[in-house]
């Protein structure tokens, strides 16, 4: 035992203080990794679940093929890349071989400053874990290098390459492994191993959860309940179909602007990020600003949606629900909101209209929107010809993509935020994730339809017909020149998913006048920013032209959320108001209590 006022050696904070304990424990690791296993292999063993991690990895190997190539056909070449590696290590030994000797060195490679990986103090103050992290940070900043100096490869090959290698340096971080992380070591150490136990029995479960593939929870399930604690608007579902329900929210205000708004959210996820809770809820807030609100919820489907395709999400949805508004409130025209592919289809259901003259839509806003995808960013690399027809034939067996797939390939757009994280903390150090409701609700995926999703992924991100002007709807060719109502289109300046540039270059399509506005933060928080407690800024300019860097060197920056800046644009182009409306009116008779029973479905 340390003398009094004696600090004890940081080394044994990494010895085990109960062996007998500890050997017990690692016994009951084993007994549960057996339970992970067998959760794992019985779907597949009972055919309801097939392997496709071999297609998977020969995709990014065959990728990564290419890059190697270019470094192996020169030796010369080939042998200039392992010397920069090996001389970034020897100057790692260097450096370390000192400050052993008690010298005074700086690191020879630092973490990025916004790194959340390396914040422990050993990751500095203890030279073993000092010399993992250098190791770690050259060895995958070389790697990033090969694919980025890599001369010759088709623009599409390079994107892929460098996502791919970002997973691979993300996945093999020693943050992610017990010996090699200090604070899993210490925690390990003291708790003799119950958290390894814990966390073991949280992944089988997880896998079960996930019917034989591992489903990340994100949030602790049993705090959150759509309808009682999430989503919990007032509102009636006044309509339904096989596509979707159509919800209307009670009114909070005596007196209500004339035109109804529609909102058209995603199908990829549930429309209840709009409507979280009173404090976040922009329904709720819209509805306290005067709106009579309509939201389109769609369905979660199954093989009996199998052959619904972008047309009769288009029909079935969004002018489906143009017509459900008319008999509920008896007007004709009204205001959408389109947010993420909700906004796509907006934006082809408004040329489609165009082409039609069908002008019932008179404004147009779009969250986090892409209409043209030449800069899509990440999502691109799931896109090519290849990958679509091997998808095309997966979903071919069931009618759809199943959510966890695409909830997967969100997830590894930010895997060092969404996926390492969380895997650390559910299954090394055995402790229930934060109950946060955002999380919650990105966890709470859906399925999508073979059609729509295949047609989705061929005319918007492969062949990007629709400012090509090339798409077809319903045997229409559409032209957004013609969509000449007035349009809001925001856009995120972190957005990972609908990449700020490609709104930007987007909003150059439409026929009529475009405010562009860019709010802080993601696809998410930065539309789910509300106006009781914002907690970023968004800018405003001038015309949308030229490039984003230009617009923002001279917009104005306003602190706050963008929605009051939104409800003064929207409802200065029709402020009359009438009387308050309530669900349905007289004419639809409501089905059921908001938020229906479409958006519990789990996928």
């Amino acid at each position: 035992m340390a003398a009094e006022g004696e600090s004890e050696s940081p080394l044994l904070r990494y010895i085990v203080k109960n062996p007998e304990a500890f050997a017990q424990n690692l016994a009951r690791v084993v007994e549960q990794a057996g339970r992970a296993a067998a959760a794992y292999l019985k779907p597949r063993e009972e055919g309801q679940a097939k392997d496709e991690l071999a297609d998977e990895l020969a995709h990014v190997f065959k990728t990564l093929a290419h890059v190697g190539e270019y470094w192996l056909s020169d030796p010369q070449r080939a042998m200039e890349a392992q010397r920069r590696l090996v001389t970034g290590y020897m100057d790692i030994w260097d450096r370390s071989l000192k400050r052993m000797a008690g010298e005074t060195v700086a690191p020879a490679v630092e973490p990025d400053p916004r790194d959340k990986r390396f914040q422990d103090p050993d990751w500095r103050e203890n030279q073993f874990f000092d010399f993992v992290k250098q190791m770690y940070l050259t060895t995958s900043r070389w790697a990033e290098d090969m694919v980025e100096e890599a001369e010759g490869l088709e623009p599409h090959i390079r994107h892929k390459a460098e996502f791919f290698m970002r997973q691979i340096t993300s996945a093999l971080a020693p943050t992610n492994f017990l010996l090699t992380n200090p604070e899993l070591l210490r925690e390990t150490m003291q708790s003799s191993g119950e958290n390894l136990v814990r966390g073991i029995r949280m992944m089988a479960e997880d896998i079960v959860a996930g019917g034989g593939d591992l489903k990340i929870r994100q949030a602790s399930e049993g705090r959150f309940k759509v309808g009682e604690n999430l989503a919990t608007t007032p509102g009636k579902v006044i309509f339904q179909n096989d596509v979707c329900q159509i919800l209307q929210y009670e009114p909070t205000t005596e007196k209500v602007l004339k035109r109804p708004l529609l909102i058209v959210p995603p199908w990829i996820n549930k429309f209840y990020i709009l409507d979280l809770n009173p404090e976040k809820s922009f329904i709720r807030w819209a509805v306290g600003e005067g709106h009579t609100v309509f939201v389109i919820s769609w369905v979660n489907p199954d093989a009996r949606q199998a052959d619904k395709s972008f047309e009769h999400y288009m029909k079935e949805g969004i002018l489906t629900a143009l017509d459900v508004i008319e008999q509920a409130t008896s007007e004709r025209q009204a205001n959408a909101i389109g947010y993420c592919v909700g906004g796509t289809l907006l934006a082809v259901t408004l040329a489609y209209c165009a082409a039609i003259g069908d002008d019932r839509i008179k404004s147009a806003t779009f969250f986090t929107t892409q209409v043209d995808f030449t800069y899509a960013g990440d999502l691109k690399v799931f896109v090519d010809e290849d990958q679509i027809r091997i998808l095309e034939e997966r979903m071919k067996e069931k009618g759809y993509l199943e959510g966890k797939k695409m909830a997967s390939a969100f997830n590894m757009l930010r895997s060092n935020d969404l996926i390492w994280p969380y895997f650390i903390n559910n299954y090394m150090k055995g402790k229930e994730p934060f109950p946060f409701d955002l999380l919650f609700w990105n966890s709470d995926s859906t399925r999508m339809p073979a059609a729509n999703h295949s047609y989705y992924l061929r005319n918007c991100y492969l062949e990007n017909r629709l400012t090509k002007g090339e798409m077809v709807m319903a045997g229409e060719t559409l032209d957004l020149k013609k969509v000449r109502i007035p349009v809001y289109n925001l856009a995120a300046r972190e957005d990972h998913i609908a990449p700020a540039r490609s709104v930007f270059e987007g909003s150059k399509y439409f026929g009529g006048p475009v405010e562009y506005v860019l709010a802080g933060s993601g696809h998410i928080a930065g539309v789910v920013n509300p106006a009781a407690k914002p907690k970023y800024q968004f800018w405003t300019g001038g015309k949308v032209k030229g490039t984003l860097e230009d617009w923002i060197a001279k917009a104005n920056e306003t602190p706050g959320t963008w929605w009051g800046h939104w409800q003064t644009w929207v409802s200065g182009l029709a402020p009359e108001t009438v009387k308050a409306r309530k669900p349905g009116g007289r004419k639809l008779k409501p089905i059921e209590d908001a938020p229906g029973s479409y958006v519990r479905v789990r996928a």
